[in-house]
């Protein structure tokens, strides 16, 4: 097969058929909740635990974050979308109505995810207009009774079955 070049539109359109979590990163940076939304969230390593999040380089969100210690990542739960898109949106309107909780390092967990990752940054790749950040994990903990959110073709989805249509 002969590789061809695509323009964004066409490369969001194809990266959008593989389907994926949706995480919050966030933290206290001066007293204040300051995250970012991220779906590109994956597994690196079991020994030691990693994992791995890439972010934009145009994000203005990430130097200011990166500055924490510990970084909070709360894989969000099937009913947090609309929560997801205001992660996205104007920084000062993140955490509106949000309910979450700090740790004693200032790693910031949402309440009502299904999984939550203490980090710190262990790496940093440059990789074309991201970089991938490689997150060492000290802490985690799971809730087996809420689903995740998944992203898929630019929709938010669930993991539960769609109900049938009556024939």
């Amino acid at each position: 097969m002969t590789a061809v070049l695509h323009d964004a539109v066409s490369l969001r359109a194809v990266y959008g058929a593989f389907p994926t979590g949706v995480t919050a990163i966030a933290a206290l940076v001066d007293g204040e909740p300051v995250g970012l939304a991220a779906s590109s969230f994956t597994t690196v390593s079991l020994a030691p635990p990693l994992v791995s999040v890439c972010v934009a380089h145009t994000s203005g969100t990430w130097p200011v974050l990166r500055r924490a210690g510990r970084l909070g990542v709360s894989v969000l739960g099937v009913d947090q979308g609309a929560l997801c898109r205001r992660l996205a949106g104007p920084a000062g309107e993140r955490f509106a109505g949000a309910s979450w909780q700090a740790d004693e390092d200032g790693a910031v967990l949402l309440d009502g995810a299904a999984a939550w990752f203490t980090c710190s940054v262990d790496d940093e790749i440059r990789a074309g207009d991201h970089d991938i950040v490689v997150l060492r994990v000290h802490d985690l903990r799971l809730d087996r009774d809420v689903d995740p959110l998944v992203f898929h073709a630019s929709s938010f989805r669930s993991l539960l079955p769609r109900p049938q249509e009556p024939r």
